[in-house]
C-alpha cells in the first residue's frame, strides 16, 4: 500500500466547523398523520382482505413507524397485511438478506406484530411493445391488494417529472432482482418515459389500492405524508417531487477542490453518496450539483451491509471501508443494474488521513494548505460541516454561522477521523 511517510510532507488547511439553515417543514406527529392520510383512503381497504405493504431498502425518516401505523390501521379497518421487501435486488438479492435490511431500519417480524414474506420468486405480468417482460413479486401477487410505502425524491441517475417514489417502487422495487435487471437494460436514459409507462400499465393490470409517499425536507425528516389512490400516484407524485426538490439538502458552494464523505451507503442514497449532492454521476447524460475537483471516503454505513455502491465515483478510499465491502451484494447490485461504473475501486490508503491528504496532494493549481475542502458525514446529514480556510470568507458571504475556530484535524492513533464537527465519523 502506498505509504505517504516516502514523500516530502505538505500543508494541511486549517478547519473549522459551520451551520447552515435547512428547508422544509416537519411532521410533528408521524402516527397521527399517517391516521390522518388512511382516513381519506379507508374506504378502499376491504374487511377480511389482506394486504401486501411494500417497504424498500432505503433510510427513510420514521419507516418503522410509518410501517407499524399502517398495519395497525389496516386491521383496525378489520383486514390484515404482510410486509414484501419492495427493493429489487438489495440485500444481496435473497430473502434473508432483504430481512436484514428491513431489520437494520427496526423493521421485524417480531416489531411490527405481522409476516415479512421475502420471497425473491416473481411472475411475468406483462409485455413491453419490444418484448421486455415485466415482473412482479410473486408474494405480492398473492395478496388482495397492494399498498407501497415510499419516500419521494431525486433520483441519483436520472432526471424526469417521476423519479424515486412510489412509481418507481411499483415498477423495480416489486419486481425484485429479475425485474429490476430486466428494466434496467433499457438504461438509464430512458427512465424519464419508461417509468411512468411501466407504472400505469402495472396500476391499470393489478390491484394496486393506494400508496403511502413520504417527502423529507434538507434535515431528513418526515416533512409531508400523503396516502395516494392508485388513479392518483402517477399526477401527485409528480408535485410531491417538486416539493422535494425544492427542500434538498445541498451544500451551499459551488467550487470544491476536495470533498470528504465520511460514510456511504444504501441507506444514504441508490447510489452511496447522493449526486446531486455531490455532483458526481455515475452515468452519463444527467448533471447538477457542485463542481468537485476529487472526492475522498472513510467508511461505508452499517446499514448497507457491505454493498459499496458508490464508490466508483470516488478518488480515494479508506482502508477500514474497503475491509467492510461485501463484494457478493456490491457486484450483485451492479449486475441489476447495468452500470460498473458505481463500484470500480478507487485509490485504496491506509487510513483516513492518507485518504485525505493523497487528494490534498493533487488539486492542481493550489498549494495544499489553500484547497477548498468540505467534510461531510454523508449527503444527508448536512445541516453541520466542515470547511476549510479557504473557504471562510465565502461561507460568511452566505450567512453560514461559524461554530467553532480554526485549527487541525484530529486523527486516531490508528489516523482515522473519528469525530468531526460533532458528528462521528467512525465506528
Amino acid at each position: 500500500m502506498l505509504n505517504l511517510n516516502d514523500f516530502p510532507p505538505v500543508n494541511w488547511p486549517q478547519f473549522c466547523c459551520v451551520q447552515q439553515t435547512l428547508k422544509g417543514p416537519r411532521e410533528d406527529d408521524i402516527t397521527v398523520a399517517v391516521r390522518r392520510e388512511l382516513e381519506v383512503v379507508k374506504a378502499l381497504i376491504q374487511p377480511g382482505k389482506t394486504y401486501a405493504v411494500g417497504v424498500g431498502s432505503r433510510g427513510i425518516a420514521n419507516i418503522a413507524l410509518v410501517t407499524h401505523t399502517i398495519i395497525h390501521e389496516i386491521r383496525r379497518f378489520g383486514a390484515d397485511a404482510v410486509i414484501i421487501p419492495a427493493m429489487a435486488s438489495h440485500g444481496g438479492a435473497t430473502p434473508e438478506g432483504q430481512r436484514e435490511v428491513l431489520a437494520s431500519f427496526g423493521i421485524t417480524e417480531k416489531s411490527m406484530n405481522a409476516t415479512i414474506d421475502a420471497r425473491m420468486d416473481v411472475e411475468v405480468i406483462e409485455y413491453l411493445p419490444d418484448g421486455t417482460p415485466i415482473y412482479f413479486s410473486k408474494a405480492a401477487l398473492e395478496t388482495d391488494g397492494i399498498i407501497p410505502i415510499n419516500r419521494v425524491k431525486l433520483h441519483t441517475a436520472f432526471h424526469g417529472p417521476i423519479e424515486s417514489g412510489l412509481t418507481k417502487m411499483i415498477v423495480i422495487g416489486f419486481g425484485k432482482q429479475q425485474g429490476a435487471a430486466s428494466i434496467h437494460r433499457h438504461g438509464f436514459t430512458a427512465f424519464p418515459d419508461l417509468i411512468p409507462q411501466i407504472g400505469r400499465l402495472i396500476i391499470d393490470r393489478l390491484p394496486i389500492v393506494f400508496g403511502l409517499a413520504l417527502v423529507e425536507n434538507g434535515d431528513e425528516e418526515t416533512a409531508l405524508i400523503r396516502a395516494l389512490p392508485a388513479d392518483k400516484i402517477l399526477n401527485e407524485e409528480k408535485s410531491l417531487l417538486s416539493l422535494s426538490r425544492d427542500w434538498i439538502a445541498r451544500l451551499p458552494f459551488d467550487d470544491i477542490d476536495v470533498l470528504v464523505v465520511g460514510q456511504i451507503g444504501k441507506n444514504i442514497s441508490g447510489d452511496g453518496m447522493d449526486p446531486n449532492v455531490t455532483g458526481r454521476y455515475a452515468v452519463d447524460g444527467i448533471s447538477g450539483g457542485p463542481s468537485v475537483g476529487k472526492i475522498a471516503v472513510l467508511n461505508l454505513t452499517e446499514e448497507t451491509h457491505g454493498n459499496a455502491n458508490g464508490m466508483g465515483v470516488a478518488d480515494s478510499i479508506s482502508s477500514r471501508a474497503h475491509r467492510e465491502i461485501d463484494w457478493t451484494k456490491t457486484y450483485t447490485n451492479a449486475l441489476t443494474s447495468t452500470e460498473f461504473g458505481p463500484i470500480k475501486t478507487p485509490m485504496v490508503m491506509a487510513n483516513d488521513h492518507d485518504a485525505i491528504e493523497v487528494i490534498l496532494r493533487t488539486i492542481n493549481g493550489r498549494h495544499p494548505e489553500n484547497t477548498r475542502v468540505v467534510i461531510i458525514l454523508n449527503t444527508l446529514k448536512l445541516e453541520r460541516f466542515v470547511i476549510s480556510k479557504a473557504l471562510e470568507q465565502e461561507a460568511n458571504a452566505k450567512g453560514l454561522k461559524i461554530l467553532t475556530g480554526w485549527d487541525q484535524l484530529i486523527f486516531n492513533p490508528d489516523g482515522n477521523l473519528d469525530d468531526a464537527c460533532g458528528l462521528i465519523i467512525g465506528r
